[in-house]
């Protein structure tokens, strides 16, 4: 039985990857300081499983588990731009000295180790769709920076330890996910969305809309991560849906969805608000050999049953 440490657990993809751990009969230790308390619903199912675990606690610090460890899955992290404009020093610290903390484990334990990263470490992209050999256009002293920076600097502590430790790591650059277990106060496009129109409010568009992002669904998101956990690929891999849209017609079609009558508005866009957002995932699609594999329409379909029972219980 191998036994899995996932930080950030009690997170939407962390909570997933849980699920996706224990089916496949793994032991799992679930770890998460729940800055977002509301998070410990996504894990609830799983409390008093035989072989799930979970410590509440602040990877920060120092950093200990009894016994054996098989695989670290790094996903401890804010990720919406909502919620690490809010942490802003918790959101670097986690990248910085929680990555670092979790090396050590992994070094301690002679684990596997994946790191969460985001196709955030492109920035504001000159480069369209975006391979993983593109070094980025990020503003370290942006607002948005200490997601971004933190994600960066993850990535190169994971390579340093990799290639002084010899530790087997993994890099996952994660794009525009989505599905159910999603908060409805998220902040990003698609539960602005959604919400938005199942309660008949105006729906707010940033900028011009013709801003584009390409969303992939979870499960889709899940088996990426785990083959490339089982994979030899020690560099960064892109991890989504190359299906591009413009946020104005991704707005559309989540009225036309939801059979809403709510209206587009349209409202300043953010500071460093990425004008193109595409994976280039033909290096996840040969060393992989993995592509998504659920349609956008499918995959919304899904999670909008998920939030319509969420806001029935609100």
């Amino acid at each position: 039985m191998e036994r899995t440490l996932i930080t950030g657990g009690a997170g939407f993809l962390g909570s997933h990857l849980c699920d996706f751990f224990i089916a496949q009969g793994h032991e799992i230790i679930c770890m998460d300081n729940l800055i977002k308390r509301e998070n410990i619903e996504s894990i609830a199912h799983l409390m008093g499983h035989e072989r799930f675990k979970f410590i509440k606690y602040d990877v920060t610090e120092y950093l200990h588990v009894n016994g054996k460890l098989d695989n670290i899955l790094h996903f401890a992290s804010l990720a919406s731009p909502k919620d690490y404009l809010d942490f802003p020093i918790q959101t670097l610290k986690v990248g910085s000295l929680g990555t670092h903390k979790a090396l050590g484990l992994a070094k301690e334990k002679k684990a596997r180790f994946l790191l969460a990263s985001t196709s955030e470490v492109y920035g504001d992209p000159a480069v369209h769709p975006q391979p993983e050999s593109y070094p980025g256009n990020v503003d370290p002293i942006a607002l948005r920076g200490v997601y971004d920076e933190a994600k960066r600097f993850a990535e190169a502590i994971t390579m340093a330890y990799h290639r002084n430790h010899g530790i087997p790591t993994r890099i996952a650059r994660i794009f525009n996910t989505y599905g159910p277990r999603m908060r409805l106060d998220d902040g990003r496009a698609l539960p602005n969305f959604m919400v938005q129109a199942l309660k008949g409010e105006e729906i707010t568009v940033y900028g011009n809309g013709t801003q584009t992002r390409s969303f992939c669904y979870v499960d889709d998101l899940i088996q990426g991560i785990k083959k490339l956990l089982d994979s030899d690929e020690n560099e960064p891999v892109n991890l989504g849906n190359p299906e591009e849209i413009t946020v104005l017609d991704f707005a559309k079609e989540i009225i036309d969805l939801t059979g809403s009558r709510s209206r587009i508005i349209f409202c300043p866009l953010p500071q460093n608000d990425p004008k193109v957002r595409q994976p280039d995932i033909t290096k996840a699609k040969t060393i992989l050999k993995w592509e998504p594999k659920v349609s956008r329409r499918e995959g919304l379909r899904k999670t909008l049953q998920y939030f319509e029972k969420k806001l029935s219980e609100t």
